[in-house]
């Protein structure tokens, strides 16, 4: 690795080939058949890819950056990462960048990485592989600042054409990689929200903002690139089930190519290590910052007094 990068950069660029190596063991798991999968509560599954993937990712960013503070959705690890699975290559790419100022002189106990093995499980589980994501979120001090999300199995449906996987990234203050992102179609409001957690109160506040169409899928980071590639205009979520493994890499790489993503008051969450994990005020994302504020206001009231 190169030494004379900056640790932002280098982080991230451990990072994209960390989630490059989890990526391959999610697809090796679903190949084999075997999903191991444990009931964690309600609509909460864990497969053997989930534990696997974070594995890898922990063990591999734990060794290269001793001092970084690493939450990852699995918990704590209760055995060694298997020598094989650790990843010592970085990104050339990404070591190539310039470092914005402000990250220059940054200290690894500022950092807070936050890591979402398998982003989707459920659908993981029922064969929706275009839902799931590899969920890598970089925070400094309390701000999402930097984050990777590989999509495993982009391009899976096109068997013998092209490479199945992707990966994306971005960095404040730099942009994004790894593809290109599109506008939304103007004159209509696509919006974007769960699958499988759906609520009256949820469903309330989709009907006050008068959707053209409504796009239920899993998984925080497939909805935020549907909102990156142009596919929808917002991502809307009026419930405290989100946490914040679901959305530090999803909110970075967004606000890198100008969205925002916010709790339903319009305030930015925290990501600093002591932060509690979930996001009780609910999530809402929009492809172009600058029609956030219009998404806030035509929110019922009371539907956001409730989260807090």
């Amino acid at each position: 690795m190169a030494q004379s990068a900056h640790l932002l950069l280098r982080l991230v660029a451990s990072s994209v080939t960390a989630a490059n190596s989890a990526g391959k063991i999610v697809r090796d798991v679903m190949k084999k058949g075997d999903l191991g999968i444990v009931d964690k509560g309600k609509n909460d599954l864990q497969t053997e890819a989930d534990r696997s993937a974070q594995q890898c990712i922990v063990g591999s960013l734990s060794r290269l950056f001793p001092s970084v503070n690493i939450i990852g959705e699995e918990g704590a690890p209760t055995c060694p990462c298997p020598e094989e699975w650790l990843v010592t290559a970085s990104d050339p790419e990404v070591l190539a960048l310039a470092c914005p100022d402000q990250y220059h002189d940054l200290a690894e106990s500022d950092v807070t990485v936050w890591v979402d093995p398998l982003d989707g499980t459920s659908e993981y589980t029922q064969g929706l592989l275009d839902h799931v994501t590899v969920l890598i979120g970089i925070a400094v001090k309390e701000r999402a600042v930097a984050g990777v999300i590989h999509q495993p199995f982009y391009n899976y449906k096109n068997t013998g054409q092209g490479q199945m996987g992707r990966t994306v990234w971005g960095i404040d203050g730099v942009g994004v990689g790894g593809f290109d992102p599109k506008s939304p179609p103007e004159g209509k409001r696509i919006i974007t929200t769960t699958r499988s957690h759906t609520t009256p109160q949820v469903q309330a506040a989709l009907d006050a903002l008068k959707p053209d169409e409504i796009l239920r899928v899993g998984g925080a980071g497939h909805k935020v690139m549907l909102l990156m590639e142009g596919k929808a205009h917002a991502y809307v979520f009026a419930s405290p089930g989100c946490k914040r493994w679901d959305t530090c890499a999803p909110e970075a790489v967004l606000t890198a190519v100008g969205g925002k993503l916010t709790d339903l008051h319009g305030r930015l969450y925290p990501y600093d290590k002591d932060t509690p994990p979930v996001n009780s005020r609910g999530v809402l994302a929009t492809a172009n910052a600058d029609d956030h504020e219009w998404y806030i206001k035509n929110i019922p009231q009371e539907i956001r007094q409730t989260l807090h």
